[in-house]
């Protein structure tokens, strides 16, 4: 697959890796207490925050939005949008490596851009994400009037890039059928089954129709003649062919669904019977601002919903009707939705009032100065942007945190406001490569959970692989074989209960005595064991004989 190639591009792919994680400092809470947990704004670099959101969420979000800088050259308020080409790229790639480690296998990224950056984007993203995980491109036509000072073209539209995680995991929602689509669907001939619209009953001979036609039907050439309501031989346009065959054709017939026109003489046409289509219909890759808003709408929503008359604007904010279709398209109430530059706060906006769960990141001050205030007059019930269209009376509530220290010092030690929760979930990551839930184990206990890997496609050692037949493709597949699984546990931070600088944090052979009766009480007391600690007092043939693997903190624990 072809590659961007640029100045520095080696260093830009090891980026992500060297962020230390750090600590999130919770700030305060906003609105009701209970629900806050579920949403996070984070005021910090937007790199260091992804890697810090990494052990409690990877895997976790359904939907990234992302509005990036352009690079457009210009000078903006809020934004270094004058970065030289390769310093973009450079600054794009290791937080697109994040995001992809963030979202779930069925989730999705939408990222817009503009033309000075779109095409290398896409390509950058390829190469992250996978090219056969492009979804498409969306144009969004982001403003209503024509710009007759431009040099060579007004433009009017920005793009948005959809990747998903799985192509074949993932799963859009369809959208609302607007008032001309449902226009399209009359009722001419009185049906009893009500309004119905028409499509063709021919296919290409030349293109992939064809192709499906014969799969669909069985019949070898769709070139048959058809009896009209006349006693009329109709055979299919010239370079076209019938598109299912003789016994569907009639059985169509029978069942009145078949159109010949007013009198009778017209090509056939199949009639599509409004009540029996799905909800919605797919989305198109062309958005107009009448669908979902344009750029000053969005600056007058900002301007009458968070930001006082001294307050700068944001030069490009987005609507939320766009955000909107957006959140429909690739998400359902309770999913987890991520913005890493989060502007004015549009897009945990629009999750909060559509009842998905959301993190928003953002640097600088304008995070508390803009953000902040404008999600507390959400959750209050303010009536702009996609309120009233969806019924927002307010709710809810969210924490604002800030990026703290680093979770190890540069010689690798623990920083001492690091508590157990927090170094529980950096060990499960490393050991596992998922988000730590303490759901998983039993709080308040060294058990953090127990990881079981499975093995999905088995095959008998020596087998020859081959192609899947009709016959076999839709018998159930095999079970799962499990590969290992391994309970872990960590002493750390006194969670025995002895809060000495040693007590319960070292491996003794009291404290393995107790791990044992612990494990005992676990749904799988035959995993192995893997124990972190800051000191082992025991030898290896007994730690054989409890199939335990000690590790050392903090020098097992990963600082990057």
């Amino acid at each position: 697959m072809p590659t961007l190639d640029w100045l520095n591009r080696a260093t830009a792919f090891t980026t992500a890796a060297q962020v230390p994680y750090r600590l999130l400092d919770t700030i305060s809470t906003h609105g009701d207490a209970a629900t806050a947990p579920d949403n996070l704004l984070i005021q910090g670099d937007n790199l260091e925050a992804l890697k810090a959101l990494l052990p409690f969420y990877r895997g976790q979000v359904k939907c990234i939005f992302i509005d990036p800088p352009y690079n457009t050259k210009s000078a903006f308020e809020h934004y270094d949008d004058h970065l030289e080409h390769s310093q973009w790229l450079s600054m794009m790639l290791p937080r697109l490596q994040l995001l992809r480690e963030l979202l779930t296998e069925d989730g999705s990224i939408w990222v817009t851009i503009d033309d000075h950056e779109g095409h290398y984007l896409k390509v950058l993203m390829d190469e992250v994400f996978g090219r056969g995980n492009f979804v498409n491109s969306v144009i969004w036509i982001k403003t209503p009037s024509v710009h007759n000072n431009a040099e060579f073209f007004s433009s009017m539209n920005d793009c948005i890039h959809v990747f998903a995680k799985n192509i074949n995991a993932c799963k859009f929602n369809r959208v609302s059928r607007s008032a001309r689509n449902v226009s399209d669907y009359t009722n001419p001939d009185n049906d009893p089954r009500g309004a119905w619209s028409s499509s063709p009953l021919h296919v290409s001979l030349t293109s992939g129709q064809r192709g499906a036609q014969f799969a669909r039907t069985g019949t070898s050439s769709g070139l048959f003649p058809i009896i009209s309501p006349h006693g009329e031989e109709i055979h299919p346009p010239k370079g076209r062919a019938w598109a299912y065959g003789e016994e569907t054709l009639a059985a169509l017939e029978r069942d009145n669904r078949i159109w010949w026109g007013s009198d009778g003489r017209n090509q056939p046409r199949l009639k599509r019977f409004f009540s029996e289509l799905k909800e919605g219909v797919v989305p198109t890759t062309t958005w107009s601002h009448e669908e979902v808003g344009h750029n000053q709408e969005a600056k007058k929503e900002t301007s009458l919903l968070l930001l006082e008359e001294d307050t700068e604007l944001f030069s490009t904010p987005k609507p939320e009707r766009l955000l909107q279709r957006i959140l429909h398209i690739a998400t359902n109430p309770g999913d987890l939705v991520l913005d890493s530059f989060l502007g004015s706060g549009t897009t945990a906006a629009v999750a909060h009032k559509m009842g998905r769960r959301w993190i928003g990141i953002e640097m600088g001050e304008h995070a508390a100065t803009h953000c902040l205030p404008r999600l507390d007059k959400v959750i209050t019930g303010e009536q702009g942007g996609i309120s009233q269209a969806v019924g927002w009376q307010g709710g809810g509530g969210f924490r604002f945190a800030r990026l703290g220290a680093p979770i190890f010092d540069t010689d690798g030690c623990i920083h001492p406001d690091v508590r157990f929760a927090t170094l529980a979930a950096f060990v499960w990551q490393q050991e596992t490569g998922t988000a730590f839930d303490p759901a998983q184990g039993r709080v308040g206990t060294p058990w953090l959970g127990t990881h079981s890997v499975f093995d999905s496609c088995p095959r008998l050692i020596g087998a020859a692989e081959g192609p899947i037949s009709l016959e076999t493709a839709s018998e159930p597949m095999p079970e799962l074989v499990l590969r290992s699984r391994t309970a872990y546990y960590l002493l750390f931070n006194g969670i025995l209960g002895d809060r000495r600088p040693a007590g319960g944090n070292v491996l003794t052979r009291a404290v393995l005595e107790a791990l044992l009766a612990l494990h005992a009480g676990t749904p799988h007391p035959d995993a192995l064991l893997v124990v972190y600690g800051e000191a082992n007092r025991l030898g290896p043939e007994t730690l054989a004989r409890a199939r335990v693997t000690f590790k050392h903190i903090p020098y097992d624990v990963k600082a990057r």
